[in-house]
């Protein structure tokens, strides 16, 4: 994976997210009580050999900075490759564009000078555990130009609604990715990742700039499709295809449950995140813990079930949480009740306040916002 450079580059979805995304990008969202989604990105392309990583942030950087920093967290504080960090390049060009072609263009003469022959391109907010050594493996056996990673996705209740639906012909070439609109209860879903040829990534590129067909790389990729060799690699894992805020809560809820716990945090490597030292989490006489997953840092005196709960989060005694994330720094003071909701960073709940939401649409409570009684 040595002659792979990582590409991670995540859409303009924050509208979806409502007040989580108004100062993050979505890939910059807390996960699973001390991580952020692009983590799962870059620590399985760390674990499998790729040594070399562009990030492009998108407009709301200050976070990604703060938590990415150098890339020491991922052994990526090299000094001839490791991570790179593109914020949106102002230019006439991606004044008038608003798909990521604008910004690889852009940035092309970083692409030309990598010594890497081939691009990987990943999505941040699809949490899937891929073995890139296969998948690469099977790029390279194949002869290759494109290699597009899917998998058969089970969808009887509709969850996987507009989300990419990618046509297979019989000897697994791509006739086209359209939207699922929920027709079938199997369908194969893109995984916005996937393999390249840097000459043929380079290419497509200009060309996309040259005949404005497309600001999109996955639909450059599909106006070229008869010019160049593109076939598709299947995973048989779990995914997570985080979109909006219910898919979001529901990921994390997931993470309840302990065969997709260990697929997500231990399959193919454990999962890198910036560190923060802080002491154990102190349960009291009166606290009750039960299905949930508790980080460090923490005071749980009150009650926590089937929850989220992220570094030094105060649940003070009394106070009941159920079916809820919160997020680092939250607290909860006495007889408070916290259902079918996500508090974000700092967020506190006065005394005897009840909030709750539902398993469709959890409460949110903002960034430092504090709700009382009065």
């Amino acid at each position: 994976m040595e002659k792979c450079l990582g590409v991670i580059s995540g859409a303009n979805i924050e509208n979806n997210f409502g007040a989580l995304c108004v100062h993050r990008p979505v890939y910059m969202l807390p996960f699973a009580g001390r991580y952020r989604l692009i983590d799962f990105s870059l620590s399985n392309m760390v674990n499998q050999g790729i040594k070399t990583i562009a990030v492009f942030t998108g407009e709301k950087v200050r976070s990604t900075m703060d938590h990415l920093e150098d890339g020491k967290a991922w052994d990526l504080n090299r000094r001839f490759n490791g991570l790179f960090l593109f914020p949106p390049v102002s230019h006439d060009l991606s004044g008038r564009r608003r798909g990521e072609i604008p910004q690889y263009y852009l940035t092309k003469e970083f692409f030309e000078q990598a010594k890497e022959q081939y691009v990987f391109i990943n999505h941040p907010n699809i949490l899937a555990k891929v073995d890139l050594n296969l998948a690469f493996k099977h790029f390279r056996d194949t002869d290759a130009d494109i290699t597009l990673i899917y998998k058969k996705q089970q969808d009887p209740f509709g969850e996987y609604i507009n989300t990419h639906k990618m046509n297979l012909a019989e000897d697994g070439s791509v006739i086209n990715i359209g939207t699922n609109l929920g027709t079938e209860r199997e369908f194969n879903m893109y995984l916005k990742m996937g393999f390249l040829k840097k000459e043929i990534f380079i290419k497509l590129v200009k060309e996309a700039i040259e005949r404005g067909e497309s600001d999109n790389l996955l639909e450059t990729i599909l106006i070229n499709r008869d010019k160049y060799k593109i076939n598709t690699y299947e995973f048989e894992g779990h995914t997570e295809n985080i979109r909006n805020l219910k898919s979001f809560y529901d990921a994390n809820m997931n993470l309840l449950k302990k065969d997709i716990s260990r697929e997500l945090f231990y399959r193919n490597g454990i999962i890198l995140t910036k560190t923060k030292d802080e002491p154990s989490t102190l349960y009291t006489e009166s606290s009750i813990v039960q299905n949930s997953l508790v980080a460090n840092g923490c005071v749980i005196e009150g009650t926590v079930e089937n929850s989220i709960i992220f570094r030094g989060v105060k649940i003070k005694k009394g106070a009941i949480v159920k079916n809820s994330i919160i997020m680092q720094k939250s607290e909860i003071q006495e007889n408070a009740a916290v259902i079918n909701s996500i508090m974000d960073k700092s967020g506190i709940v006065g005394e005897d306040v009840r909030i709750a939401g539902s398993m469709l649409m959890p409460f949110i409570v903002e960034k430092k916002q504090e709700i009382r009684k009065d």
